[in-house]
C-alpha cells in the first residue's frame, strides 16, 4: 500500500489532474452545501414574516418590503 501511495504521487502524469479535479469537486459540494443553507435561511424568514403578518402585528406590504429588501443584496450568483 505504501508503494502504492509513493508510486501515485511521484507521478506528475496522473497526481496533478487527480489533485485538480479532486479541487473542483470539493469547490462544487461546498457551493452547493452553502446554497441549500443558504435556500434554508431565506425559508424560514420568509416563514417568519407570513406568520408575523398572520398575527397582524404586520401589514403584507410591510411584509412585501422586507422580502424585496433581500433580494438586491445576494451579490452575484
Amino acid at each position: 500500500m505504501e508503494s502504492l501511495i509513493h508510486d501515485f504521487i511521484s507521478n506528475e502524469d496522473i497526481y496533478l489532474p487527480t489533485m485538480i479535479a479532486t479541487a473542483i469537486v470539493a469547490i462544487v459540494i461546498f457551493k452547493a452545501i452553502t446554497r441549500m443553507i443558504t435556500n434554508i435561511h431565506v425559508e424560514h424568514t420568509r416563514r417568519e414574516i407570513a406568520a408575523y403578518i398572520a398575527e397582524g402585528s404586520m401589514t403584507p406590504e410591510q411584509g412585501e418590503r422586507l422580502l424585496n429588501s433581500g433580494k438586491h443584496s445576494r451579490g452575484c450568483n
